[in-house]
């Protein structure tokens, strides 16, 4: 184990308790910090990550399970959704470990954390809203045509994979800014 990885984990727990007190606002955190590990190995240099997908799906467990201890507290339909949808990710997780093959993250996608997010959200905005069945499957249905998608473009077409975080910025900066 790498002194990166020491690093990168030690960030990537820390961006995960906010959500234990706030579970909207430290749910985005946790997923921009999810997110900033990319980054992260890029700037630095501290022996790298040997194997970067196998690390960073352990290390998601570690904000998966905060998202799901907060989801527990939660009643009804909304709480059995989030377990169901805790549980088949991580039937996924054990199958991509078993075999390594990044396409189970595309039968298993990571659905749970954007129901997870659109609940807490309505949680602190329409905190007497009630989940009916129709209403949940209606929700449900963008929420994993969204999550496929980018499933697909990070582990069916590998669009990232050529490309470092720092060449990202870049690109969109530029985009941004109207060049090309």
């Amino acid at each position: 184990m790498t002194l990166e990885v020491l690093v990168i984990a030690a960030v990537r727990v820390a961006g995960s308790l906010p959500v234990l007190r706030w579970p909207l606002a430290g749910g985005l955190l946790a997923i921009v910090v999810d997110l900033s590990d990319l980054l992260l190995r890029d700037v630095l240099d501290l022996g790298g990550i040997p194997d970067y997908q196998a690390f960073d799906k352990w290390i998601d467990q570690v904000y998966l399970g905060a998202f799901l201890f907060v989801a527990l507290g939660w009643s009804g339909l909304e709480r059995r959704v989030a377990v169901a949808l805790y549980l088949y990710r991580l039937v996924g997780f054990a199958a991509f470990e078993l075999t390594g093959e990044r396409a189970m993250l595309l039968v298993f996608p990571n659905v749970f954390e954007l129901w997870f997010l659109v609940v807490a959200a309505f949680h602190r905005f329409r905190p007497a809203f009630r989940w009916r069945p129709s209403v949940a499957v209606v929700t449900l249905v963008p929420l994993v045509a969204l999550k496929e998608l980018q499933e697909w473009a990070l582990h069916g077409a590998r669009l990232f994979d050529g490309i470092s975080s720092l060449e990202a910025i870049d690109l969109v900066l530029r985009w941004l800014a109207g060049g090309s």
